[in-house]
């Protein structure tokens, strides 16, 4: 004689299901800003390690001039530095004596076809140069902000150029930090240091400043 089992399936009662959602609900209020904490965390390690990178460079750079014995082509301060040819600051003796511009700092590459070597001839597009000449493998960046609007996740940094004379800086953004529009893509900064993630670089005295906002 054969033995019948029979199996009773049970379901989770309305004050377990109510249980279960209030547990679910417990951990997504505590595990969601841990997680948007790391997240922050990461993209300032980001603009934090790359303005790093930059100021070394600009640092190094120079340092390489002074080594050559202040290098110079054509009355421009000049050197060769990892197969990129820069530009740099190349002040009159008053402009140095009156602390205005520091002489051997990154402020153009040549790719323009145009060589300028004052700050107050500083545009985006030198800026993206220095940029592209001084990293090593460089986070991909443009200093045309149609191609950041609509960015999926190839285009890093937005490099645009602020300020006015010797005052004129470079500013590089994370692209992945700018605020969204409704429709999903990216705002303009328009040069705002209160807010998003970026760093500046003054060629002027080869001061780089990271601006970190949460």
């Amino acid at each position: 004689m054969k033995n019948r089992y029979r199996y009773r399936q049970q379901g989770f009662s309305l004050i377990e299901l109510v249980i279960v959602i209030v547990v679910l609900g417990i951990l997504a209020v505590t595990a969601l800003p841990r997680f948007l904490d790391v997240t922050e965390e990461a993209k300032n390690a980001s603009v934090e390690g790359v303005s790093g990178g930059f100021a070394t460079g600009t640092l190094l750079v120079r340092a390489q001039w002074e080594a050559k014995g202040r290098s110079k082509e054509g009355g421009l301060n000049t050197i060769l530095y990892d197969g990129n040819r820069f530009y740099l600051t190349t002040p009159s003796q008053t402009e140095i004596d009156n602390g205005e511009i520091s002489p051997g700092y990154p402020i153009d590459t040549g790719d323009s076809g145009t060589v300028d070597v004052t700050p107050a001839g500083l545009t985006a597009a030198r800026c993206l140069s220095i940029w592209n000449g001084l990293m090593q493998n460089p986070p991909k960046a443009t200093d045309t902000f149609s191609s950041v609007v609509n960015s999926k996740n190839d285009l890093k940094y937005y490099v645009s150029v602020d300020g006015t004379g010797n005052d004129r800086v470079c500013r590089y953004y994370l692209v992945s930090a700018l605020a969204k529009t409704a429709d999903g893509g990216y705002q303009d900064p328009n040069n705002r240091t209160d807010r998003y993630k970026s760093f500046s670089y003054r060629p002027a005295s080869g001061q780089v400043v990271t601006h970190i906002n949460n």
